[in-house]
C-alpha cells in the first residue's frame, strides 16, 4: 500500500480515478502549452504578412496566446499540485483547517486543496 493510500480518507478506486483524470488533463495542457510556445517557453508571434490586417491578426493571436498562455500555466500548476499531494499522502485534506475533504467534492473538483467552508471563507474575505 502506498503513503498516499495510508493517509487517505478516499477510496483506492475513486483516487486511482482521480490520479488518471489529473495525468491525463496534464498531459493536454502540457500539449496545449508546447503548440503555442517557442523552445524558450515564450509564447509565439506567428508571422502572415506585412499588411495592415495580417498585422492586426498577428497581434490578435500573440495576445489571446498570452491568456491562454497563463491561464494553461495556472491550470499546469494546480494540476502538478493535486499529483504532489496524492504522492506525498495529504491529498483531500483541507490545506487550511485540515479536515477531510468530501470525496464527491474531489471527485467534481479534484484539484481542490481545500474545503468549501474554508474556500467559501477566502472568497468573502
Amino acid at each position: 500500500m502506498t503513503k498516499a493510500m495510508k493517509n487517505s480518507h478516499i477510496s483506492k478506486e475513486v483516487l486511482d480515478k482521480i490520479k488518471n483524470e489529473l495525468q491525463e488533463r496534464l498531459t493536454k495542457v502540457d500539449k496545449e502549452l508546447a503548440d503555442i510556445s517557442n523552445e524558450d517557453g515564450t509564447v509565439k508571434f506567428e508571422e502572415y504578412g506585412n499588411k495592415a490586417d495580417e498585422n492586426a491578426q498577428e497581434m490578435e493571436k500573440y495576445h489571446t496566446d498570452l491568456a491562454t498562455e497563463k491561464v494553461l500555466e495556472s491550470t499546469q500548476r494546480d494540476l502538478k499540485g493535486a499529483l504532489a499531494r496524492i504522492e506525498d499522502g495529504t491529498y483531500g485534506k483541507c490545506k487550511y483547517c485540515g479536515i477531510n475533504i468530501p470525496e464527491k467534492r474531489l471527485e467534481a473538483r479534484p484539484v481542490a486543496s481545500a474545503c468549501v467552508e474554508c474556500k467559501t471563507k477566502l472568497q468573502n474575505s
